[in-house]
């Protein structure tokens, strides 16, 4: 059963800060896992990414405020998110890419992240 699963979302003002975990099966967590976000009207687009040997890359618009990390012996990753702006709000996903397919794993619920004042 493949299964992803974010928490930690939640409601900050503008400069505060949030930590995303995201709990995935094992199948998943063999590759490359990415966060992603979705705001209203807009596309889903990824965030950061981390591969299993902890290679990291992030989204221009978050480099310097948000800091992704794993955990290879709990299949877990993480997204701390420092100095939070209005414009990061949306639903945050974690996933990973089917190698050679293009595609994606199933989607999770998300993380809801508002940042208002």
């Amino acid at each position: 059963q493949v299964e992803l699963v974010e928490s930690g979302g939640g409601s900050v003002q503008p400069g505060g800060s949030l930590r995303l975990s995201c709990a995935a099966s094992g199948s998943i967590f063999r590759n490359v896992m990415g966060w992603y976000r979705q705001a209203p009207g807009k596309e889903r687009e990824l965030v950061a990414s981390i591969t299993r040997g902890y290679i990291t890359n992030y989204a221009d618009s978050v480099k310097g405020r948000f800091t992704i990390s794993r955990d290879n012996t709990k299949n877990t990753m993480y997204l701390q998110m420092n100095s939070l702006r209005p414009e990061d709000t949306a639903v945050y996903y974690c996933n990973s890419p089917i190698l050679g397919t293009g595609t994606f794993y199933s989607w999770g619920q998300g993380t809801q992240v508002t940042v208002s004042s």
